[in-house]
């Protein structure tokens, strides 16, 4: 047929109008054609470790050999070291984060070495082990704990110095201008598949506690705003700073309580707190308080979203694993889902790099404390001291009380009678017959104490029993008494429960909490409420540790800046001997209506 050039160029036409419909279809978004385009995901972990307290090998320097406990529970960096390896594996290193959330450089004889024995300060002084296995680790940062400050600024102004990740203190303020004395936060971009980075922020909040707990340390040089303020302040700006995710790292535990009253007008254990009145957090690592929270969810008040919280046991024992889901909605990355875990340390092996890296540094601590300097007359254990009156902890009052009359002498006290008061630190402490070492007289007294005088009458010294006694659970008198049920009431740990030695007394656990002193007397006589006596007192107690009555008022007469730990030690090697006969004797004792539990 004839060609039709009309038709031909109809056919055409048309031809290219439905390719070029077509072509326009294939431009539109799917879910313009019905279909759901499937939406950007991104997934990320963020782990975390709090209370380290200078573990960092799986070994307890206080009896020689590998750390245990009921709970056969593992400690230390090493371990730590062996999750982290793993989780980075499953997910992606690119994929994760590792903070920790404070009191990283006491705890140990390794830390106390390092600080105080070879400190990190001497000139050409060694690296803290602490931050040679956080840095081989690779962490990313970490919040300042209230233990970070026992050594003093200098010791902690070094150790920031030699690690390679910031430690953050938002509510750590200068105390002249009121800036903030360390970074706040640390911000960081994770890359995803997609193009668009996620950017992610770390908030640092430390524990208001500080003010009081290293007085001496900080006042004058800087103050501590609540977490609740500081948070309130720093989480909008980190928002508008393009910050697609929050995360808290709060050396605060949960509970919303204080052990130190009204002394600082903020709340020691605020993390809960936070998460309920600051809006735009997406999760908070909790530390401070040495429990175990796998994941706690509280709802903000203003946005009736959920915030997640976890709180890894101390000392390495649990790491924290923060899983993070985002989605791409509205030109931005959006949380679509937090969750939290925690793995147990005792599940893994040590990571024999870290083990390598310290190996010097664990040796020498450990002929350190097994220095011996003097003998004893008998063997003393700690492991019935929480309910009965026990040679180990009169020891400590001993020498306390020596140490602060010798102070005294030739001063207007010298001639009020002193007393003193000492705590059940830890319940496998003991001293053997025979040679005793560093290490042994070390194990009596954990924490980095120094030693006070403070003036107190004798009905506040009743007053100071009595609070001391809630520590026991209330119970009738007949049927037998379990040991392992009689003590911590309400939560009291064993520190808070202080003896007073140089006094007698009955503490009747039948009665309620408040009217439980019985026969208090001094030297054979019953009190004399108006008598003044002087007690022998460490500073966290003076300070308000534990809110006992009276004592944080108290006028002060004397105090020193040695560790009570190193006291005792050097009483020791003066002495020579410890003579169990010259202080070990039953001044106190458990009753139900008058009848004793013993």
């Amino acid at each position: 047929m004839p060609l039709n050039r009309r038709k031909f160029l109809g056919r055409t036409a048309a031809t290219s109008a439905g390719a070029a419909l077509a072509a326009a279809a294939a431009t539109v978004p799917a879910e313009a054609r019905g279909q759901e385009r499937p939406p950007r995901r991104y997934a990320f972990t963020v782990m975390g470790t709090t209370d380290l307290h200078g573990n960092v090998l799986n070994w307890d320097y206080f009896t020689d050999a590998e750390f245990d406990d009921s709970a056969h529970n593992d400690v230390g960096l090493a371990k730590i070291s062996t999750l982290v390896d793993q989780v980075r594996k499953e997910k992606g290193r690119r994929n994760t984060l590792l903070i920790d959330a404070g009191d990283t450089i006491q705890g140990t004889q390794l830390s106390y070495y390092y600080a105080r024995v070879d400190p990190i300060t001497g000139a050409n002084g060694p690296v803290h082990p602490m931050a040679q296995a956080m840095n081989a680790i690779g962490y990313d940062a970490a919040a300042l704990g209230n233990h970070e400050f026992n050594y003093g600024i200098p010791v902690l102004r070094k150790f920031e110095e030699q690690c390679d990740f910031p430690l953050l203190g938002a509510n750590a303020l200068d105390a002249k201008t009121l800036r903030p004395a360390f970074p706040p936060y640390w911000m960081t971009r994770l890359r995803t598949p997609f193009g668009r980075d996620v950017k992610v922020a770390v908030l640092g909040l430390t524990n208001p506690g500080i003010a009081i707990w290293d007085k001496v340390n900080v006042q004058g040089k800087m103050t501590f705003p609540g977490l609740e303020e500081q948070a309130a302040k720093w989480v909008p700006r980190l928002r508008s700073m393009g910050a697609d995710v929050v995360i808290v790292s709060a050396h605060s535990g949960t509970s919303g309580t204080s052990s130190y009253g009204d002394q600082v007008p903020h709340v020691e254990n605020a993390a809960a707190l936070v998460a309920e009145q600051v809006a735009g957090i997406d999760a908070i690592l909790v530390g401070h308080a040495h429990l175990e929270i796998p994941e706690s969810r509280v709802v903000n008040k203003e946005t009736g979203r959920e915030v997640v919280l976890s709180e890894p046991l101390k000392w390495g024992q649990r790491l924290t694993l923060f899983d993070f889901e985002l989605e791409w909605e509205r030109g931005r990355w959006q949380v679509a889902s937090v969750s939290a875990k925690v793995l147990n340390s005792s599940t893994a092996e040590e990571d024999p790099r870290i083990v390598r890296l310290l190996g010097d540094e664990h040796e020498k601590v450990v002929g350190y404390v097994n220095q011996v300097i003097g003998t004893c007359s008998e063997a003393m254990a700690a492991t019935e001291a929480p309910y009965k009156d026990a040679p180990i902890v009169d020891f400590i009052n001993h020498v306390q009380s020596e140490t602060v009359k010798a102070a005294l002498a030739g001063t207007e006290y010298a001639a009020l009678p002193v007393l003193s008061q000492a705590s059940c630190f830890s319940r496998t402490a003991a001293i053997p017959a025979g040679e005793v070492t560093i290490r042994q007289v070390a194990g009596l007294y954990p924490f980095e104490n120094t030693l006070e005088a403070r003036v107190l009458t004798g009905a506040q010294l009743k007053d100071y029993l009595e609070f001391s006694a809630r520590y026991y659970v209330q119970t009738p008198a007949g049927g037998d008494v379990d040991p392992a049920k009689l003590t911590n009431a309400s939560g009291t740990p064993d520190y808070n429960y202080d003896a007073v030695g140089g006094l007698t007394y009955e503490i009747d656990i039948a009665k309620a909490p408040g009217s439980r002193i019985a026969g208090l007397s001094f030297d054979g006589k019953p009190i004399d409420e108006k008598a003044q006596f002087v007690l022998a007192v460490n500073n966290y107690r003076a300070s308000g540790g534990g809110n006992f009555p009276h004592v944080a008022t108290a006028k002060q007469v004397w105090a020193n800046s040695e560790e009570i730990r190193n006291t005792i030690i050097a009483w020791v090697q003066a002495k020579g001997t410890i003579d169990v006969s010259r202080f070990g004797t039953v001044d106190w004792k458990l009753t139900r209506d008058g009848a004793p539990v013993f």
